[in-house]
């Protein structure tokens, strides 16, 4: 049975593929072959890939990603196919869904968000329980630099609370939503926000809310 992770790589793939190699991305200063480099990285070159949280390694990513970015634009498509190096550890299963899924789904929007004509994609309720999964058990982390209060809302209810402070701001939407919203894709995601008029702003204006 395919995985989450999988689909949601191979679809990737399959949009960077059509869009071409100098496609814009929602990545503020990337390229569609930029991304594709960054997808290559961290899965290949754990050496440089520490470069995405550390600060102290991101020049080392820089010129591993400056690297990549040089290939031929098809060999990283086929190296995003492919998938991790055969020892890798996202060779693991529960690795792979627990790391990719919703890593692959960001990127895929990433790509899709940012062309003209773009629609929203009509995702399944399986695939929506198991982001909201993923956002319940990371919202913290997720939401650790809201400038504002910040609670997570389901159209059902749900809620998780991403940021404590006030004032609040309760950010509505399917987790497939939420989740852009919570990774700095305020402008594309479908969300409603309710609080106070200034909160919202500058909500809606962080270029950072967590990881």
């Amino acid at each position: 049975m395919s995985t989450f992770a999988k689909r949601e790589r191979l679809l990737l793939a399959d949009l960077l593929e059509t869009a071409g190699p100098d496609a814009p991305t929602l990545c503020e200063g990337w390229q569609t072959r930029d991304l594709a480099a960054h997808v290559v990285v961290r899965e290949r070159r754990a050496d440089a890939a520490g470069g995405i949280m550390i600060k102290q390694l991101a020049p080392r990513l820089e010129r591993v990603m400056t690297e990549f970015a040089a290939k031929p634009y098809e060999e990283l498509i086929q190296l995003i196919r492919t998938g991790p190096p055969r020892f890798s550890p996202f060779q693991l299963k529960q690795l792979d869904e627990a790391s990719n899924t919703v890593e692959f789904y960001v990127h895929t929007e990433d790509v899709r968000r940012a062309q003209k004509g773009w629609t929203p994609r009509e995702l399944d309720p399986v695939f929506q329980d198991a982001l909201w999964s993923r956002l319940e058990r990371m919202a913290r982390l997720m939401g650790r630099g809201a400038p504002t209060g910040l609670v997570l809302r389901r159209p059902d209810g749900q809620t998780a609370v991403a940021h404590k402070g006030a004032p609040v701001v309760t950010v509505t939407g399917e987790p497939s939503e939420l989740l852009l919203f919570v990774h700095g894709r305020q402008s594309v995601a479908k969300v409603e926000l309710d609080g106070d008029e200034n909160a919202i702003a500058k909500l809606q204006e962080a270029k950072q809310l967590g990881i």
